[in-house]
């Protein structure tokens, strides 16, 4: 059973903490829909100020929509296209402090600012994209990719 610690260490602590609460509820389970169902939840109730927190699978050369915690989302984009498709095309993180200055965005939520798109890599091989939006701009910083990217890779180790 799942219960929720109150975040209250330094923001590199929490991470941490996340990061391992993230393994313990992933450890032993092979279903990769599960499995990121757990991890878009779990980030939704530990990250603050944030609107959508959900993944995006590869399929072909579109990135399809997955499990998330927020509004109804657009189903299919384009590699390449948008916040998400950038990310995926370059295959490195892509933070945007205000996504209207951002030529190609694709607008799902009309709260959204900002966002940060990471790549899941496994092995080389992209698998998908987690992307988190923010109603606020500037919401993510360097401490936000260089942590929201180890759990990323601790999360593609049960996909």
């Amino acid at each position: 059973m799942f219960e929720v610690d109150s975040y209250q260490g330094t923001r590199e602590d929490n991470y941490e903490m996340v990061i391992k609460q993230l393994n313990a509820l992933l450890e032993g389970e092979p279903n990769r829909i599960a499995n990121l169902s757990n991890a878009s939840a779990l980030l939704n109730q530990f990250l603050d100020r944030v609107n959508w927190v959900g993944f995006y699978l590869l399929e072909d050369d579109e990135l399809v929509l997955g499990p998330f915690q927020g509004l109804p989302a657009c189903v299919r984009i384009p590699v390449g296209k948008g916040v998400c498709g950038k990310a995926a095309q370059l295959q490195e993180t892509v933070r945007v402090e205000d996504v209207h200055l951002f030529p190609g965005h694709i607008a799902c939520d009309a709260a959204s600012q900002s966002e940060i798109v990471i790549p899941l890599l496994k092995d080389g091989k992209l698998l998908g994209v987690l992307d988190i939006d923010s109603p606020e701009k500037n919401r993510f910083d360097v401490l936000d990719q260089a942590k929201l990217e180890k759990l990323s890779e601790s999360l593609v180790q049960y996909l």
